[in-house]
């Protein structure tokens, strides 16, 4: 059995501010579209994000290899990148692959390239998770291993509202017990078999979950869900690149 990593990194982070991509560095040819930078490649202390995100999967050895998903312009740019500045994580094997329009296409061709067997083990972490920890690698491996599907999450802490939307903000429909409420995160596991059905089965509908567990759900299969971490943050905006660095300090 081997584990397999996919990480889609070619979406374009427009909620970030403006900022220089760091492509422009490794390859002044490769714009990104409409000239808007990728979050993935923002530099987080000096390194870009989706290298910390990188060397936290090739540096447990359970991990097998890595495939990620870039727009295509990128991807010359990433792999001279990778070899000057992050020649550490190229003891893994580590493939580049041209992603989709969205996420779950970027998955989808992943999936399509790689080479496995039912039982194998499919990880998706996002791209801008570059604080995941080894601990929770080796947790969603083994409840994939075990149940099929696996995420990692958290509990709720605040009170979830079920709202609906209006054309002057949103109006609260019902109160949702915290107790039946998980916040998702990534790494989110499963045995190829298991992905690749739901992934397939989605494409043939025309269905775009919103992330990998809910095209599992929507196949049929349970998932699990294990402990993630309140540091396993999603950088989305500015904010949460000042909290990343305070807590790559500690």
């Amino acid at each position: 059995m081997k584990v397999i990593v996919i990480i889609p990194a070619a979406g374009l982070g427009t909620r970030m501010a403006p900022m220089p991509s760091v492509m422009s560095s490794g390859n002044k040819g490769a714009k990104t579209k409409k000239g808007q930078p990728s979050k993935q490649f923002t530099e987080l202390a000096g390194t870009p994000i989706l290298i910390h995100t990188l060397r936290k999967f090739a540096s447990v050895d359970a991990v097998s290899e890595i495939w990620i998903a870039l727009r295509e312009n990128e991807i010359e740019g990433f792999r001279e990148r990778m070899r000057t500045e992050a020649k550490d994580v190229l003891d893994k094997k580590i493939e580049l692959v041209a992603g989709g329009e969205h996420r779950q296409q970027s998955v989808h061709h992943a999936l399509d390239a790689v080479s496995a067997s039912p039982d194998d083990i499919v990880l998706v972490h996002d791209a801008v998770r570059p604080l995941v920890t080894a601990e929770i690698i080796h947790e969603v491996i083994e409840a994939a291993k075990k149940y099929g599907a696996a995420i990692a999450g958290l509990p709720a802490v605040d009170t979830v509202k079920q709202v609906e939307r209006t054309s002057e903000g949103a109006i609260i429909k019902s109160t949702i017990p915290r107790a039946g409420v998980v916040l998702a995160q990534t790494p989110q596991g499963f045995r190829y078999s298991v992905i690749k059905k739901a992934f397939d089965e989605a494409a043939a509908d025309g269905f775009n979950g919103t992330d990998e567990a809910s095209l599992a759900e929507r196949a049929g299969y349970e998932v699990a869900v294990v402990m993630g971490s309140p540091r396993n943050i999603k950088i989305t905006n500015p904010g949460d690149m000042k909290l990343a660095e305070f807590y790559l300090k500690k």
